[in-house]
């Protein structure tokens, strides 16, 4: 009797440590080194530091929403500072050209033959300033780039190489001279990031922060952390994450009730359904789990979803956000047991 009685306690007993399959741990480790070199320049926002770098472990891009000066395009930088990866930074205005992203050919006299002269989204993590400032024919020209990871011009095709992460920002207040994203190009992008204003005692540190800086620069001490072939290879064990039918069966429902709620003129697409699957993925692994759970698609479901979806416009005069639609869909799914 007291052997089964010790059984019972060894098996009910919370502490035990079940070891992970996916040796997770230099992923933790450099996860971690990374948040506190961005956390020595960017008071709070722990949450979107999380959805960057689960952005990056599942191969997604990003769009950065915030009113300007809360440190959207600060925090890119940052994040491009501890990679050891090829960065470019892409203003978009009124008059960018598809060419000025993309490249063009140029005719070269002395071969008499045309050339083609890379632009910058050749490179591995690019910042597009206020992408939302530059017409529909140039954004359009990301389409194809940020979808296969390769661009047509002349005929030709051109793969790019990897890691290929494209973080966006946009200010959603101001409204002269933008042009709002059409939803093939919103679908494109993994998550939409919200920034919110800083709480008191964080803008009281900011200001601190900037008083202590004198002459230093934000970024002069920052470290690099990940190579590229460290990002590929944990992109690569991300993947492996273990994922259960009735989860996949929850990331389902979740999905096609934004296709029949009364308060959504557009539900989310199959690709939301993916970008859910690999975005808690990549929150399981920063949480060092080798199996998703369901607070990890609830985590996923809101950031993935949100610029997916279109309000009525009855409901959209009334106040209501894609988020609270999203939110209130969540909770009346039923989590799997």
């Amino acid at each position: 009797m007291d052997d089964i009685n010790t059984t019972s306690n060894e098996i009910t007993n919370e502490n035990v440590n079940f070891e992970t399959r996916i040796n997770l741990g230099p992923l933790l480790e450099h996860v971690n080194t990374i948040k506190k070199e961005i956390e020595t320049v960017i008071v709070g926002q722990h949450k979107m530091v999380d959805q960057l770098l689960v952005a990056i472990l599942s191969n997604g891009h990003v769009l950065l929403e915030g009113v300007p000066g809360v440190a959207k395009t600060i925090t890119a930088k940052l994040l491009s500072k501890t990679l050891n990866i090829d960065f470019s930074r892409i203003q978009f205005t009124p008059d960018l050209m598809p060419s000025d992203i993309l490249g063009t050919s140029i005719f070269n006299l002395k071969t008499s033959e045309f050339e083609f002269k890379k632009g910058p989204i050749f490179s591995n993590l690019i910042l597009i300033d206020e992408i939302n400032r530059a017409p529909a024919k140039t954004q359009a020209a990301l389409f194809e780039v940020m979808e296969e990871r390769q661009i047509t011009i002349d005929g030709s095709g051109y793969q790019l190489e990897t890691p290929f992460l494209v973080i966006a920002t946009q200010n959603p207040i101001e409204q002269e001279g933008t042009y709002r994203l059409p939803e093939a190009q919103l679908d494109r992008f993994l998550f939409k990031i919200t920034i919110d204003y800083p709480k008191l005692n964080e803008e009281i540190l900011i200001i601190q922060r900037e008083h202590s800086l004198q002459d230093h620069g934000k970024l002069d001490a920052i470290k690099t952390i990940l190579s590229s072939d460290e990002i590929k290879q944990y992109q690569g064990l991300v993947k492996q994450i273990r994922v259960e039918q009735n989860l996949l069966e929850y990331i389902a429902r979740i999905v096609v009730n934004t296709r029949e709620n009364a308060f959504l003129y557009l539900g989310a697409s199959p690709r939301a359904s993916i970008a859910i699957l690999n975005a808690s993925k990549g929150f399981a692994a920063i949480r060092g789990r080798d199996f998703v759970t369901p607070e990890d698609i609830k985590e996923a479901a809101i950031p993935v979803l949100q610029h997916r979806v279109i309000v009525t416009p009855e409901r959209e005069m009334e106040g209501i956000t894609s988020s609270e639609i999203i939110k209130q869909i969540i909770e009346t799914v039923e989590i799997p047991r």
